[in-house]
């Protein structure tokens, strides 16, 4: 019995070994060591092996760190550290002051500046009143012939249509009738003239001729005003009856509503002449805006149906308010050399309101927006510049109020913004890549 017995102790023994070299082993390849080496210490010293596994991985550490993990090369480790000092300064342009003038950047402060306000109405193109005419007969007659199509461009004096009329006939014949008259009372006049002189007839005579011809220079000036106030001119032989019609002014022919053979009366409106060079847009006021149109004030005409922009002059604001609109007419002038702007057209109208004073305000050139519609004013910091998010509030076309992300005082780039937004779009472009 007692010689059996240290054979299954010496077999314990072998099995506890080879578990201890197993368990070496195994240390070995999680840290990267070699099994020789913990074979060399580790029988029987397990946790010894486990202090040496440990030492190396703290020096593998402290030399991968610059490579980030096992396995990775220095390049990309270096790459990586880069990267993460990008995404700290997020924003952050880098630019030399030489590159930044080269690129037209220039500072300002942001300060207090008053904020016009805008008011805006509709409105809508009409006839400038002041260059349209109605054109009429002022005699009743038939239309003979009609020069003048609708939508023609006509100048000045240009004939528009012919007229027959009786009473046109009568007046010429009054004037060729105190024509005669008068011609004969000058050579009556000029004859007692001469015998007087003479001592031949008596004063008297002459003086009668004398009245003769003022009264008949009187009544041939009457006949030709009477002509003269319907348009007319004396006339030819065997054409008394015949009337024309010519344009008032240069234009456009806007309305028509004569034709050949068609009777007329003495107030009808044949055509409508407009020089559209000039028009008007025309909008209602409420009572609680009137204060802020006033005559002369410039104003801002959009077009709705285009794009299409133009300045002009309130003219016109009516004194009365409407008992069913409760709004007071407006109008503006507006040059069209071009015929843009067509009567009938809506348009909006913007107006200078009244303004307010805002505690920081940037020039809207410096104004940009990126990640969206995120506006960001740049400012200087050391080695560049910065994309600072703000917050805005009114503006009025040159300023705008800030509401958060400035203080009164704080420098910003007023021109260049454009190209800093530019050059930052890039540099996070290649961050990406």
């Amino acid at each position: 019995m007692n010689s059996t017995s240290p054979k299954p102790r010496r077999t314990a023994i072998a099995i506890a070994i080879i578990l201890a070299l197993g368990a070496a082993a195994a240390v070995a390849i999680v840290y990267g060591t070699r099994p020789a080496a913990l074979a060399v210490e580790g029988q029987g010293h397990e946790h010894g092996a486990a202090e040496q596994g440990h030492s190396h991985e703290e020096k593998e550490h402290d030399h991968g760190s610059e490579a980030g993990h096992a396995g990775q090369s220095p390049d990309k480790g270096k790459a990586a550290a880069e990267a993460g000092h990008a995404d700290e300064e997020e924003g952050l342009l880098k630019l030399d002051a030489e590159r930044a003038s080269a690129a037209g950047v220039t500072l300002a402060e942001a300060g207090p500046a008053s904020i016009a306000g805008t008011l805006q109405l509709p409105g809508e193109i009409r006839f400038n009143e002041d260059r349209t005419a109605h054109v009429v007969p002022r005699v009743a007659g038939v239309a003979e012939s009609v020069a003048a199509n609708l939508g023609q461009v006509v100048k000045k004096g240009q004939l528009l249509a012919t007229l027959t009329s009786p009473a046109v006939s009568e007046q010429r014949s009054e004037l060729m009738a105190a024509q005669k008259r008068l011609s004969l009372a000058r050579t009556t006049y000029e004859r007692e003239k001469q015998l007087w002189q003479e001592k031949i007839s008596a004063e008297q005579d002459y003086l009668q001729a004398q009245q003769a011809l003022r009264e008949a220079e009187i009544a041939a000036a009457n006949a030709q005003q009477k002509l003269a106030a319907i348009g007319a001119g004396s006339g030819s032989a065997g054409a008394l009856n015949r009337f024309e019609l010519r344009a008032p002014f240069d234009g456009v022919v806007v309305e028509k509503h004569l034709a050949v053979g068609e009777a007329v009366q003495d107030s009808t409106a044949v055509f409508t002449v407009s020089d559209l060079r000039s028009v008007w847009a025309e909008m209602k006021v409420a009572a609680g805006d009137l204060p802020f149109v006033r005559v002369g004030e410039k104003a801002v005409v959009q077009a709705t149906a285009f794009e299409s922009r133009a300045t002009g002059v309130v003219a016109y604001v009516g004194a009365l308010i409407g008992q069913e609109t409760r709004t007071a007419p407006a109008r503006i002038t507006l040059d069209n050399p071009d015929g843009i702007w067509r009567p009938g057209l809506f348009v909006n109208v913007q107006l200078t309101a009244a303004g307010q004073k805002a505690a920081v305000a940037v020039a809207n050139a410096a104004i940009r927006k990126i990640d969206g519609d995120q506006p960001v004013v740049f400012v200087p910091v050391d080695g560049g510049f910065k994309a600072q998010a703000v917050k805005l509030g009114q503006t009025d076309g040159r300023n705008t109020e800030v509401l958060q992300g400035l203080s009164p005082g704080q420098r910003y780039v007023k021109d260049g913004s454009f190209v800093l937004k530019s050059e930052l779009g890039k540099a996070s472009a290649e961050h990406v890549h």
